[in-house]
């Protein structure tokens, strides 16, 4: 039986810890974190098992879901557990695989991702690149396991600040923007739960119909734009305080973080 192992279990490596027992037996994923009842709880929930950092860098799959600056201690500390058939997982931001390979100072398999936290729900983005040490069966293998968790992309490495910037940093913008829909219900007369679903389920659906469709985002709007009618006015409020600028430059600013941050 393949088998996972997590190094790390905060925000980001426990949600994609639960979006791999989604897809695969929580039997063969073993949690490992610095605090080990953090790892015990997440286990208990999954149904998977708890062990030392050790532990977990002796299975076939490695996810490493530490801090940047932590993964050099980790990596000595496991690089006796890593054979040539291991892939190591890195979810680690700005660690490059090149920078990866150099710490291991050996030959395996490295893939690293950039996953974003809708990944615990089953509807995350994750990113990624592999080195050449990573087979064509070993990563459809990996992308099975992760299938319970989203929509998996490759992309070349270079671009991992870009997708890091817009689908990694991109929840909390869309929660901040779903939490203001949801205060303008209130103020409108909708109750703080109401108001708070619809405005989650509206942002839901038309995300499905973009997918769904393939339509263009600005035709979608269009189309709800009824000449002289109450949603242009809204979209005209929005563009007068210059919605679509500030969501750009969210993301650019977002961008420009995660590049100086690899440097």
């Amino acid at each position: 039986m393949t088998e996972f192992g997590f190094i790390g279990t905060g925000n980001m490596g426990g949600a994609l810890a639960k979006g791999v027992c989604m897809a695969v037996d929580p039997s063969s994923v073993t949690l490992s974190n610095r605090t080990r009842s953090k790892a015990e709880k997440l286990a208990g929930e999954l149904g998977c098992k708890v062990g030392s950092t050790v532990e977990a860098a002796s299975k076939n799959f490695v996810f490493i879901g530490v801090k940047p600056g932590m993964v050099e201690d980790v990596i000595d500390e496991i690089r006796d557990m890593i054979s040539e058939d291991t892939v190591i997982v890195s979810m680690a931001a700005a660690v490059s695989i090149g920078k990866i390979e150099g710490f291991m100072g050996k030959k395996c398999g490295i893939v690293r991702i950039m996953p974003n936290t809708p990944v615990s729900v089953g509807s995350g983005v994750i990113a990624y690149a592999r080195n050449e040490a990573v087979s064509d069966a070993k990563l459809s293998e990996l992308l099975k396991a992760l299938s319970g968790s989203g929509k998996c992309s490759e992309i070349p490495e270079k671009l991992f600040d870009a997708e890091t910037a817009l689908a990694g940093c991109g929840p909390a913008f869309v929660q901040l923007f779903i939490e203001a829909l949801a205060d303008g219900g209130v103020a409108c007369g909708l109750t703080r739960a109401q108001a708070t679903e619809f405005a989650a389920m509206t942002v839901m659906g038309s995300a499905k119909m973009v997918l769904d469709t393939g339509k263009n985002p600005a035709q979608l709007k269009d189309e709800v734009c009824s000449p002289g009618g109450s949603t242009i006015q809204g979209v005209r409020a929005l563009e007068a305080n210059g919605f679509r600028a500030a969501a750009i430059e969210a993301v650019v600013a977002a961008y420009e973080k995660s590049v100086n941050m690899g440097k």
